[in-house]
């Protein structure tokens, strides 16, 4: 940052300058979505499909720009006086979670395209760019005016995304629970907040770590009120038991692309911030936010893995509120390194990183190969893909990759790799009992991916009451979602072929 100096007196401008390349990758998603939103103005309806392209080009444009900030050593946005804090930092935490989450967009984006047509194209690609946006712009965030701004920035546009089916009811409902289960998370986290910002007089993170250690007798109850409330708001954004109840019929209500970008991207978001609050910012308060995290997780991936299991094979949409429920454990998994850094150090965070990013891939993976069964088989339950390599070889060896790569099981070695850096976390701090807990919910984890994966190589059920139907002609597949499909199973791959890579994230500060 430069700070000017003024010629007569010597005292340094409050005028700051903007270290633009810093803050390029969310203004690039920003300045889409108004330009998307302002052409969808003036097209006629034979060129709304230029919108979603132009949509993925400026995705594309925005991971560009973090290629010249790999570094991880740029600031904007601070303080001008003697006290150094900034309220932008595009340090090396900030750059690999703007990666996750624009590579997810712009999978969902592919997802989309071609299946907007029962959608309002210019709404909805506006809406998923906005949220593009606030999900970029909040791993960067270090003071928590900015963390809230960028968190609601992220979420406000997917209630819409959610409801975006006009007429269904089913979308209807789902928007309203996400909807008003947020609405409180943040009233809660907001209110945390302030008693944070009464209790220490300050809204950067840095400064917070530093003065609730010394905050004076009177106000320690108040900022361990407000620490309590922070977590409890995030608690919910992360879909972190029991404040999970809004995922499954938010899942199973929302277009499919949409679902997938809630179950990554959303995550990134929620674990983004909480990281950013626990670890930047209250590491005074370890010994709260350390043992409250632990039990979320073990009561998380708990409720998560054996309501996955309770999945019935012909109720519609099982397959999604499997893989909404299968979110849920995850997200179990994706805090035990959190809470692990509260009795170690920070480096136990880039196992939840590392974690991140392999459930991004693989889990964006597999709801692209259930967006490819939804063309055939609209209720999309796991009976429906009985015998898929009978029909869709590629498809069921995909998706059976996928799967066993959530479950953690060769050859989906980044899946394995991923889940002994989470153990080995717990183990390191001390917490044994977190790691038998995430033993035993492995197990049960691996009876619901098994028994799927199964699925796809059994024959197709037979047709019963005579003569066998003329086979019907397959739904023609459109690229972009060939492409979605084809771009994650290369990655997934090549994280399988290259684990050193989760290992690298795990031993690694990125702060």
């Amino acid at each position: 940052m430069i700070v000017a100096a003024d010629s007569t007196t010597g005292a340094a401008s409050l005028v700051q300058s903007v270290d633009w390349l810093a803050i390029a990758p969310p203004v690039v998603v920003a300045v889409a979505a108004v330009g998307v939103l302002v052409a969808d103005l003036f097209a006629d309806e034979r060129r709304k499909p230029l919108l979603g392209y132009a949509t993925v080009a400026a995705l594309v444009v925005a991971l560009g720009f973090l290629v010249p900030l790999r570094a991880g050593d740029r600031t904007t946005f601070c303080l001008t006086g003697e006290v150094h804090a900034c309220s932008y930092t595009a340090d090396h935490f900030a750059l690999v979670i703007q990666a996750l989450v624009l590579g997810g967009a712009l999978l969902t984006a592919l997802l989309s395209l071609g299946d907007t047509r029962r959608l309002p194209a210019g709404e909805f690609w506006f809406l998923l760019l906005s949220s593009a946006a606030g999900a970029t712009l909040l791993p960067a965030a270090r003071d928590l005016a900015t963390l809230v701004v960028a968190l609601e920035v992220a979420s406000l546009p997917a209630f819409a995304l959610v409801g975006i089916k006009r007429g269904d009811r089913r979308s209807s409902e789902a928007a309203l629970k996400f909807f008003l289960s947020s609405v409180v998370a943040t009233a809660v986290m907001l209110l945390g907040v302030s008693f944070v910002y009464a209790a220490t007089g300050t809204m950067h993170l840095t400064e917070i770590a530093g003065r609730l250690g010394d905050v004076p007798g009177q106000l320690a109850t108040l900022a361990g009120a407000g620490v309590v409330l922070t977590l409890v708001g995030f608690a919910f954004k992360t879909a972190a038991a029991p404040f999970h109840f809004w995922v499954p019929d938010t899942y199973v209500g929302a277009p499919l692309p949409i679902a997938a970008y809630l179950s990554v991207v959303g995550k990134a978001v929620g674990f983004s911030g909480l990281i950013l609050v626990t670890v930047v910012g209250f590491p005074s308060y370890a010994d709260v936010w350390g043992p409250a995290l632990a039990v979320l997780a073990a009561l998380t991936m708990t409720v998560g893995n054996v309501a996955a299991l309770r999945q019935s094979a012909t109720r519609a949409r099982s397959a999604v509120r499997l893989l909404a429920w299968s979110s849920v454990g995850q997200a179990g998994y994706l805090l035990v390194p959190i809470a692990a850094a509260a009795y170690s150090s920070d480096e136990q965070i880039g196992s939840t990183v590392a974690y991140a990013l392999m459930y991004a891939v693989v889990n964006l993976g597999a709801f692209a190969v259930a967006a490819l069964v939804a063309r055939s088989h609209p209720g999309n339950r796991l009976g429906d893909y009985r015998g898929l390599y009978a029909t869709r070889p590629l498809a069921a060896l995909t998706l059976a990759f996928f799967l066993l790569c959530l479950a953690g099981l060769p050859p989906g070695i980044i899946g394995l790799f991923a889940k002994v850096t989470v153990f080995s976390a717990a183990v390191d701090a001390g917490l044994g009992w977190l790691a038998v807990v995430m033993a035993v919910n492995v197990v049960i984890a691996l009876y619901y991916y098994l028994r799927w994966t199964a699925e796809l190589f059994r024959s197709p059920e037979p047709v019963t009451g005579g003569e066998q139907p003329p086979a019907s002609p397959r739904p023609r597949v459109p690229a972009p979602l060939t492409t979605a499909i084809a771009l994650t199973a290369v990655a997934g791959v090549a994280l399988s072929g290259a684990p050193q890579v989760v290992l690298r994230f795990a031993a690694v500060g990125l702060f």
